[in-house]
């Protein structure tokens, strides 16, 4: 079995597409110090985008013991995203 890539995809205008992304960057603080991951997987999000498809990206940073921790989030990474 072969895997598909985005050359398969044909018509996605509108259709929502999940992309597991790795957005483990480092962070000073609120500030993200090295954008490589970000710019490794901005082509792909670019094509998606390019053919109308609706991207969501599905990422995470932890959560350990299940419990939320602020230093955690990923809201200081979606500035250098967008």
């Amino acid at each position: 079995m072969a895997f598909k890539t985005l050359d398969d995809l044909t018509d996605i205008t509108g259709k929502r597409v999940l992309v597991r992304v790795d957005l483990n960057v480092p962070m000073d603080g609120p500030k993200v110090t090295d954008t490589t991951r970000i710019e490794r997987v901005l082509p792909t999000i670019r094509e998606l985008s390019d053919k109308k498809a609706k991207v969501i990206l599905l990422a995470h940073f932890g959560r350990p013991k299940g419990e939320p921790i602020a230093e955690m989030s990923l809201a200081p990474v979606a500035p250098a995203v967008a």
